[in-house]
């Protein structure tokens, strides 16, 4: 929604603004990091819109190092957030996907280039082609997620964030 993407641009820009944030974990609440965008948002008036693209590329751009902490779903919306940041950590029941290609819709936040990055050419047409979820093992094996635990995803994700 235009709220969640306002907010997590703020956090983000306030965050890179501030010389004690070391670095930042992205994660969602309710055991989901993100199923992606409210299509009801699609209709809202112009003055609410908002490109999901942009702050998937301030979150690209930030110089600290940004881990999004991934539980549950990331799909679509959710799934093109995680790819802006610069490492993945996913618990192991997480799936992640672009479906809203079953919708008639195109991944519309440059997930459709930055897959293709992370996991080639092949299994990322696959999965943008066909709207197919994946598990967090396949994830890991394809190089989309850098971590799979079965412990406290946040945690986790804070760990690497120190580490790195």
């Amino acid at each position: 929604s235009f709220a969640v993407s306002q907010a997590l641009e703020d956090g983000l820009k306030k965050a890179d603004a501030d010389p004690s944030v070391k670095a930042v974990t992205i994660c969602g609440e309710n055991g989901n990091f993100s199923a992606g965008a409210d299509i009801r948002g699609f209709s809202s008036p112009r003055g609410q819109s908002f490109s999901l693209g942009a702050v998937v590329s301030l979150i690209e751009s930030i110089t600290k190092p940004v881990v999004a902490a991934i539980e549950g779903v990331a799909l679509g919306g959710g799934l093109e957030v995680a790819l802006g940041c610069h490492y993945r950590v996913a618990h192991v029941k997480a799936r992640m996907g672009l479906p809203e290609v079953t919708l008639g819709l195109l991944p519309g936040a440059e997930g459709t280039q930055r897959l293709p990055r992370l996991i080639g050419l092949p299994a990322a047409l696959d999965m943008i082609t066909t709207g197919k979820h994946i598990t967090a093992t396949e994830a890991l094996k394809l190089g989309l997620v850098d971590e799979v635990v079965e412990e406290n995803t946040v945690e986790a994700a804070i760990r690497l964030a120190n580490r790195v």
